[in-house]
């Protein structure tokens, strides 16, 4: 029994430990709630279930999670995600309707482009502002976020764009290998960033940069150039993310497109056990953040709670997921056992009480 609880104890202290504990028990919940939750059955050909639809509808969020997570390890922020989110699409969906052949490949990769570029333009600009100008990430963001929604109502005119586009519609709904294609994008880009930060020297650059800049400049790191790149990965994740929010319901509405997606994002980060004053980052733990917000939300429609208290309730749920998290928090409710008696002193052979002599 002591082994066990030695073991809990130690798993405990894992960083990814209480998101998992939290993920299961959400989807006990559900599964309590609703028996068939997590049955996964096979249709067509394709995977079908509760459980598949979650992944799915998670994988925007990842994407959008996975970039906040290197902005906010540099120490930063980037509030502007779902206003690129939203411009990638409406661009792309603005350039398919506008072709006479919707579903030809080569009309649906001009407009992948065409996204692409916008979005590296965006998060070159929220680069530029805050390691180049030197601009409170909050406030350099925040910029683009008002900024950035309002081009998206430009390109869309103010109307929601339609399009029917089989190619581009595969990218939110299309399967591959019974699977959602969404679920091989977002763990395709997960895979690269965890390759890319985790296999070279760039991770530990950005967790130097983030626990203190001017001392990482004044080690040799070029502290800006860091800042400028992941504001630009943010930028990339946000406009891959919008591809599949449009293209799920192939269309764009520049003024709902992304919309709160960055809150989500921060919330997922966090969960995930990155913290937001910078330095050390996880992105299986984003990845799992991720994951939960979408099964709470999923939780929230399954069990019909009315959408005047769903927010509140997810907001509660996310409040008790960060407390459970907090070691300090936990500490508070953790029983200290007490100290060990000391050993009696020992005997001599004459029964008397060994002295120690102690020199002057």
């Amino acid at each position: 029994m002591n082994t066990l609880t030695s073991r809990l104890s130690q798993a405990s202290k894992h960083q990814l430990f209480w998101p998992v504990v939290v993920l299961v028990g959400l989807l006990a919940v559900n599964a309590l709630y609703r028996p068939s939750f997590l049955g996964v059955e096979m249709k067509d050909g394709h995977l079908y279930g509760s459980l598949i639809d979650i992944v799915r509808l998670s994988a925007p969020l990842i994407l959008v999670a996975v970039g906040m997570t290197l902005v906010i390890a540099t120490g930063g922020i980037d509030l502007s995600v779902g206003s690129v989110a939203s411009i990638s699409g409406a661009i792309a969906c603005l350039h398919i309707s506008q072709q006479p052949d919707q579903n030809a490949l080569s009309v649906v990769l001009v407009a992948l482009a065409l996204g692409i570029g916008l979005s590296l333009v965006a998060g070159t600009w929220n680069g530029m502002l805050v390691a180049g100008i030197g601009i409170q990430p909050i406030i350099a963001t925040l910029i683009l976020m008002v900024a950035g929604r309002g081009l998206a109502q430009l390109i869309t005119s103010g109307q929601i764009i339609t399009i029917n586009s089989s190619p581009y519609r595969t990218i939110g709904v299309g399967y591959w290998l019974t699977l959602p294609v969404s679920i091989f994008i977002a763990i395709a880009v997960v895979a690269l960033v965890s390759v890319v930060t985790r296999r070279t020297a760039l991770g530990v650059i950005i967790e130097a940069v983030g626990g203190n800049a001017e001392a990482s400049r004044l080690a040799g790191i070029r502290s800006r150039r860091i800042i400028l790149l992941v504001y630009v990965i943010c930028g990339v994740c946000a406009g891959l993310a919008g591809f599949m929010l449009t293209a799920d319901v192939s269309s764009a509405n520049g003024n709902a497109v992304g919309l709160w997606v960055e809150l989500d994002a921060i919330l997922a980060v966090v969960i995930g056990g990155t913290a937001l004053s910078g330095g050390r980052f996880s992105l299986s733990g984003t990845v799992l953040g991720a994951l939960i917000i979408q099964t709470l939300t999923t939780t929230v429609y399954a069990m019909n709670i009315t959408p005047q208290t769903s927010l509140l309730f997810k907001a509660l749920v996310v409040i008790a997921v960060c407390l459970i998290q907090a070691p300090a928090f936990r500490a508070k409710f953790t029983r200290r056992r007490p100290a060990a008696p000391l050993p009696p002193p020992q005997a001599t052979a004459s029964g008397q009480d060994q002295k120690v002599e102690v020199p002057a």
